[in-house]
């Protein structure tokens, strides 16, 4: 089913019941008519059916309204991060040449300075604005004020792109995902079926909608007639005013956003949250055992899977088997095959063997190949399947637990070391906020696995590389050969927009040592 005719046919079945939330809320009857308003709009300025419609925007309603219009005039969507440099701007501009760019006032600037102002016809949203404040002269949402509401006669197929995401990039120049409105659609029915919010339910939207978890956590809303209660900006004493005032039920977050939240001292006060999902990162079960404590959920679902196809796997409870990935989504399938880059999905690994993912793309929520990258495709699908890159090992029950990436994979004296394991075990020292291992190039080595910590508010730089080295040698727990050679203190993690750790970086050192040390001991 398109996108349109879902938020047309749940208004027509719950028009009265909320549909946003927050300091400005719609019906599902009311945001329906405003997306058919702000659709006219769009069409009136050369977006038609097939164009690529960028949105360079904060987030929000504003943006989430334009992306459900475009759905309406078979406009495909362009949600483009507003952490966007000028170059990587004008990079994915000239890659998606879209009919319509729509900006803000908060990314004006950026696009101005990309040199897009002629390039690319360009409206303006009032996004940012006083909370129900009249839309100011000159933007789509006064636009659409003068236009009627109702269908618009526009025929959009199951077939038909619906949204065109672009990857975070960190290998490269981003790739552009394009998506059709089958693939949108069945990713949100999985996503209630898998992570459990249940019809009806109230959602934190403060992930971003240019990554596929802000996506599908606004798309299940509008399949389930649930509400969806927009934060813009994270800020982790904002969110528990909004889960508490808008008595939200359901969240679906990064583990970066569950620790800040966690850390506030008051995510027990949260009593109304029953559904807790999290994807894009692993968890450590020291975060989750935190989780658990404070909000005993009745669900709580570690999902993980991709922009290219939203379901690898569900770990279904995290609670009673934290780390775990579980087993295939329930449209997809799943095989652990030889990490070599060449593997094929038939040269599937023994169980308990570390093994690369290869995933089904017979899967209704798999896109169909990159946007114009045929050398990507030819990189990441082969026979009909999808290997993303990352690794993972089968235990006795059947289920899959996450051990890295490929590129990750740390080859030490000749023994290889996944980051994880070492992250799980070395964010239990007090004096670490944040951990993050890598390899790094080692005359004796090869590769020297590293440990870049984050010090705990009031834990000097040099304290915490100090307790760290000393925790290797007598709490951790590690083998001998996967405690890191060296420890180096770092003010921040580099991570995406989205929160995911972008552990390149560091390898390619990409970092300011505050304070380091090199560990003793040895294998």
């Amino acid at each position: 089913m398109d996108l349109g005719t879902v938020q047309s046919r749940t208004a027509e079945r719950y028009p009265d019941l909320r549909a946003v939330g927050g300091p400005v809320p719609l019906t599902h009857r009311e945001w329906d008519a405003r997306t058919d308003r702000l659709a006219r709009v769009l069409a009136a300025h050369g977006a038609g059916r097939g164009d690529r419609v960028a949105l360079l925007m904060g987030g929000g309603e504003p943006l989430a309204g334009l992306h459900l219009a475009a759905q309406k005039i078979g406009a495909v969507s362009v949600p483009l991060s507003f952490r966007l440099g000028p170059e990587e701007l004008a990079y994915c501009l000239a890659d998606a040449r879209p009919a319509l760019l729509v900006t803000d006032a908060a990314t004006e600037a950026t696009a101005d300075a990309a040199g897009l102002r002629a390039a690319v016809p360009r409206l303006h949203s009032a996004a940012g604005g006083p909370p129900g404040a009249p839309p100011p002269p000159g933007t789509v949402e006064h636009e659409a004020q003068a236009q009627p509401d109702g269908p618009l006669g526009v025929a959009v197929g199951d077939d038909d792109l619906s949204v065109m995401l672009y990857t975070s990039g960190t290998t490269g120049r981003p790739k552009g995902v394009p998506r059709t409105h089958r693939a949108e659609h069945s990713a949100a029915v999985a996503h209630l079926l898998q992570t459990r919010p249940g019809p009806f339910s109230r959602t934190l939207g403060v992930m971003p909608m240019f990554h596929t978890m802000g996506l599908r956590t606004l798309l299940a809303c509008l399949v389930g007639a649930g509400t969806w209660v927009p934060q813009t900006r994270f800020d982790a004493e904002e969110s528990l005013e909004l889960i508490h005032r808008e008595r939200v039920d359901s969240l679906y977050l990064v583990p970066t956003v569950y620790w800040s939240l966690l850390r506030t001292g008051r995510l027990h006060e949260a009593a109304s949250v029953r559904s807790l999902a999290y994807a894009g990162a692993a968890m450590t079960p020291a975060l989750a055992q935190g989780l658990v404590e404070a909000l005993e959920p009745a669900a709580f679902v570690n999902h993980f899977g991709s922009t290219e196809i939203y379901t690898f796997t569900i770990g279904p409870d995290v609670a009673a088997k934290p780390g775990s990935a579980g087993r295939a989504g329930v449209f997809g399938r799943v095989r652990l095959v030889s990490p070599q880059p060449e593997a094929s999905a038939e040269d599937e690994v023994e169980r308990g063997r570390t093994g690369q993912i290869a995933v089904s793309m017979d899967n209704p929520e798999a896109f169909g190949g990159y946007w114009q990258r045929p050398d990507a495709d030819a990189a990441s699908i082969r026979g009909g399947w999808y290997f993303p890159g990352d690794l993972a090992v089968q235990d006795e029950d059947g289920d899959l637990w996450v051990s890295g990436r490929v590129d990750d994979m740390i080859n030490s004296g000749g023994e290889n070391i996944y980051p994880d394991e070492i992250e799980d075990a070395l964010i239990r020292c007090p004096a670490v906020a944040e951990v993050a291992v890598a390899g790094l190039p080692d005359d004796r080595w090869g590769q020297a696995a590293t440990a870049f910590v984050v010090p705990r508010t009031g834990t000097s730089a040099q304290d915490a590389v100090d307790e760290v080295v000393g925790y290797l040698r007598a709490g951790s727990g590690l083998a001998s050969l996967k405690r890191p050679k060296r420890v180096v203190a770092v003010a921040e993690i580099p991570k995406s927009a989205v929160g995911k750790l972008l552990r390149r970086r560091l390898t390619a050192g990409d970092f300011r040592a505050l304070a380091e040390a090199s560990t003793e001991g040895g294998r």
